[in-house]
């Protein structure tokens, strides 16, 4: 399995496909498409498939749009990291709903970030300031100073006119999780009935209802989608009810604003509700619907948005629009509780790492939490600096309108002094890979006995694997990103609420140096998020259109996009859910249709849905397959940073389970790494690591200097070939024969 060519994978150019579509599907060589058929005129050797999943994680470069839903994903990965726990279930459902919260603020501070910018900047503060509507005069229907109070220049028409962006964002993560939700989440699994003394795997990953999450995610839809319009709806509403509410104001029109408020109220109450149900099980195939929460939330949502509009759009002579519009408060809120949120999810999560401690876990189990911290982090860094630099290119001056909520300045202040401290773990990591390079240079020349030293050669191969051995140090650096993201973010609250003032205009009459570091974080952090929004689209793009960049970035989002979403549905679709139902039905059916026995190989990525597809298997077809990984994560990534689900119980589970199990990896490889699994249950799993340079020098064998691979071309180590014969020795020495299927033993659709 794998996310390359299938010619590049079976090595041959001749190749056809066996079951699948264009996203993803099963190839042979075509001399052997029918080898079942013809068992006597087989060549020798086995017969290779390749899956090959590769467009459900790559396509067009308009995915690489995708990466402007990164905080969504990040909080989704939070969800999944949460430490193995025994006896713990509420405990457990506490953690998820922590983090479903989570990831409901960072639907309404994305939505409130386009409110601001939509209504409070532009038709708020610049269409109502005559020296800024001057400038832009594609706003100049909306100024009451240039078209002498026209239809539009009323404050709540513009608002109304306004919302069309906010409510467009909204729709657009409606209709793409809709479209990758039909894509995705619809691919229904493996269904078969229990076996008579089958024990459950110890990882969730087994559970038949795992990689079937349309019930939740179609939920959880209607809940974001409804939470986005509702404040949509209180944004365009609220600056209204406060005109109403002024004295001598229309007695109906601040009835009507007090019962559409309350409205408002009981709407996001019930939004909370829905977030807060867990709404599906994975301990059997859930294929309820919810169908009326997931149609009327939404539509009900909607409803009361229209009430809004119309509500705000009424004549009300005398009011004009001045200063800030009344919702400064949401974003001090919104930031307030998420790092409330943070802090208590972090409590529950050292409770939990507590009742079943492994040291192998990284942050002693608050990985969840930090990473949790981040994507909160990246939403409000993104919203402010977004806000910001929308506001200097209203108003250059940086004099005729208010700008956005100083909070929002703040947070995008913050910008330049985290890349400065991520700046010194760059160098705390520079250092390191020098200190352990030359550290490695002894063991290099002990792996390559009675060759001739070359002094440079040897520095090659140690700076490999110092810059490999990096990957370990990851938790330290995410701990200390996050516990700084954290104060960083403390900091901007309290500064913003105690000064009510921009850090620039707070620090006005300091110290000079002080009130210079002030402006010039101001000003940085606007353009930097510019910056950032560019190199963004730009890498998201070179990483699904370069394949020398997809090695570099494609392993994260891989990652990020390997678990369902089930804490936010708006986060890029799970393209697990699709390729385990692909892999478990196809050895299930041809393990049932040819009583045969199979490798299951996979690299890198591959051999993590490798594991999930065994998982899925009924145990006696688990006994049929064999495992054979390679620059595997499973235990160097997977197994520290999502412990509840790739822990040591689960895997030495898995090596028990299936027949067999051998993995390779290379001390030069960034990514894979052992296992790490006694062989006491049979034979151990990892082998020792595979040399890399294969020769040091110029060798009969290898005439020209042979390269340093990494994390690449495993196949090609004679390593590989000799394990992969192993293998199939010990599962048995024949290819099956076609035989008719039982009817009681196919598995069932």
């Amino acid at each position: 399995m794998g996310g390359t060519t299938p010619e590049r994978m079976l090595d041959d150019p001749r190749t056809v496909r066996v079951t699948g579509d264009d996203t993803a599907a099963v190839f042979r060589r075509a001399d052997d498409a029918d080898a079942e058929r013809r068992p006597g005129d087989r060549r020798d050797g086995p017969v290779p498939e390749a899956y090959v999943w590769c467009n459900l994680t790559s396509g067009n470069g308009t995915r690489a749009l995708w990466l402007l839903l990164l905080p969504f994903m990040v909080v989704n990965l939070a969800h999944w990291m949460r430490p193995t726990a025994r006896g713990r279930r509420r405990t457990v459902r506490l953690y998820g709903l922590l983090v479903r919260l989570a990831g409901l603020s960072l639907t309404v501070l994305l939505v409130a970030a386009a409110c601001e910018v939509a209504l409070d900047l532009a038709a708020w503060q610049c269409a109502g300031t005559r020296t800024c509507a001057e400038g832009h005069s594609w706003l100049g229907f909306l100024s009451p100073h240039l078209t002498d109070g026209g239809w539009w220049s009323m404050p709540g028409r513009r608002l109304a006119l306004a919302a069309v962006v906010p409510l467009a964002l909204t729709g657009l993560l409606w209709y793409l999780s809709l479209r990758t939700w039909n894509a995705y989440e619809a691919q229904q699994p493996l269904v078969r009935a229990p076996e008579t003394g089958e024990e459950g795997s110890r990882s969730a990953l087994g559970r038949p209802g795992f990689w079937y999450g349309r019930r939740l995610v179609a939920r959880l839809r209607a809940a974001h989608t409804a939470a986005g319009l509702l404040t949509v709806a209180a944004a365009v509403g609220s600056a209204a009810a406060r005109e109403d509410r002024r004295p001598g104001g229309p007695a109906l029109l601040h009835v009507l604003g007090v019962l559409l408020g309350a409205a408002l109220v009981t709407g996001a109450a019930v939004i909370v509700w829905v977030v807060c149900r867990r709404g599906r099980s994975e301990r059997r195939l859930d294929s309820a619907g919810d169908v009326r929460l997931v149609r009327l939330l939404p539509l009900s949502a909607l409803a009361l948005l229209a009430l809004s509009l119309l509500y705000a759009g009424w004549e009300r002579p005398g009011w004009e629009s001045a200063g800030r519009l009344p919702g400064d408060a949401t974003f001090g809120a919104l930031a307030l509780a998420q790092g409330l949120l943070v802090i208590v999810l972090a409590v529950v999560a050292r409770v939990l790492h507590r009742t079943d401690p492994d040291r192998r876990t990284a942050m002693r189990g608050l990985a969840g939490p930090a990473v949790a911290m981040l994507a909160c982090a990246l939403g409000g860094v993104m919203s402010g600096g977004v806000a910001q630099r929308v506001s200097d290119w209203l108003d250059g001056t940086g004099t005729s309108i208010p700008g956005p909520p100083v909070l929002l300045t703040w947070q995008a202040s913050v910008i330049p002094p985290l890349l400065v401290l991520l700046l010194m773990l760059c160098g705390w990591l520079a250092h390191r890979a020098w200190q352990l390079a030359r550290a490695e240079r002894a063991a290099v020349a002990s792996d390559y006995p009675g060759e001739a030293t070359d002094p440079h050669r040897t520095r090659r191969i140690a700076y490999a694997r110092a810059m490999a051995s990096l990957t370990d140090r990851g938790p330290r650096i995410v701990a200390v990103t996050s516990a700084a993201t954290l104060l960083l973010g403390a900091g901007a609250l309290f500064g913003a609420l105690a000064t009510e003032k921009t850090p620039g205009e707070a620090a006005r009459g300091s110290h000079a140096v002080v009130h210079g570091a002030a402006e010039t974080a101001q000003a940085l952090g606007s353009w930097l998020i510019g910056l950032g929004f560019i190199l963004f689209v730009t890498w998201g793009r070179r990483a699904y259109k370069d394949a020398s960049a997809r090695r570099t970035i494609g392993i994260l989002w891989d990652v990020g996009t390997f678990w369902p979403r089930a804490a936010h549905p708006f986060a890029p679709p799970c393209y697990a859910e699709r390729a385990v139902p692909d892999l478990t039905w196809r050895i299930a059916t041809w393990t049932a249709s040819t009583g045969g026995r199979l490798v299951l190989s996979g690299h890198s990525q591959g051999s993590v849905l490798a594991a999930a597809a065994a998982w899925q298997l009924d145990p006696a077809t688990r006994k049929r397959v064999a495992l054979l990984t390679y620059g595997s994560p499973l235990e160097r990534l997977y197994g520290r940073w999502f412990p509840a689900h790739f822990g040591p119980d689960a895997l030495g589970k898995l090596h028990e389970e299936v027949d067999c199990w051998r993995n390779l990896y290379r001390l030069t490889d960034p990514i894979g790494g052992p296992i790490g699994l006694p062989g006491d249950c049979g034979p151990a799993v990892d082998r020792a690591p595979l040399k890399d340079p294969l020769a040091y020098g110029r060798t009969p064998t290898h005439p020209l200097p042979a390269p340093i691979l990494g994390h690449s071309d495993y196949q090609s180590d004679p390593a590989y070939t000799e394990e992969r014969h192993r293998l199939l020795t010990r599962l048995h020495p024949e290819l099956p024969t076609p035989r008719a299927p039982k009817t009681p033993t196919e598995p069932t659709p």
